[in-house]
């Protein structure tokens, strides 16, 4: 599979989100080609300020390995991740993100910080944002005019 089909998946579990009424954002963490884990926020769900989809992959991702070490991995999500996200992503050591959309109000590897590639931090990521952006775009918008009115 490559990233497109990766995010695809993401994006399915959105729409999940999307169909429970939690803020639509999917999120795979893959290894070797393989998908681990799969989840979308459940933040509502969960009652759970951190179940973001990002999270909880990490934390699936994380049993499955046996560890909160997660090398050779990739995690797809919708939407460029949070502050929060950003940070776990470092410390867990995920090697590589590949993200929908970016977030200009809170996104933290490229638009309003760069968490994820800063120095001073002892792990950087590689990042590729923009992949199926406009898919990311259009669910995220029609979630938000549903909840207007």
């Amino acid at each position: 599979m490559n990233d497109q089909e990766f995010m695809y998946e993401a994006l399915v579990e959105a729409q999940k989100a999307f169909a429970k009424g939690e803020i639509p954002i999917g999120a795979v963490i893959v290894r070797d080609g393989e998908i681990l884990a799969r989840d979308h926020n459940r933040r509502e769900e969960l009652h759970d300020p951190t179940a973001h989809a990002e999270i909880l992959v990490m934390r699936q991702a994380g049993k499955i390995l046996g560890g909160w070490r997660l090398p050779q991995t990739t995690l797809y999500v919708t939407i460029e991740p949070c502050p929060m996200c950003a940070g776990a992503l470092v410390q867990a050591r995920v090697e590589r993100v590949v993200f929908g959309a970016w977030d200009d109000k809170a996104g933290a590897v490229e638009s309003l910080y760069n968490i994820a590639s800063d120095k001073r931090l002892n792990h950087r990521l590689e990042i590729t944002g923009g992949v199926l952006a406009e898919e990311a775009k259009v669910l995220m918008r029609q979630f938000f005019q549903m909840r207007r009115k």
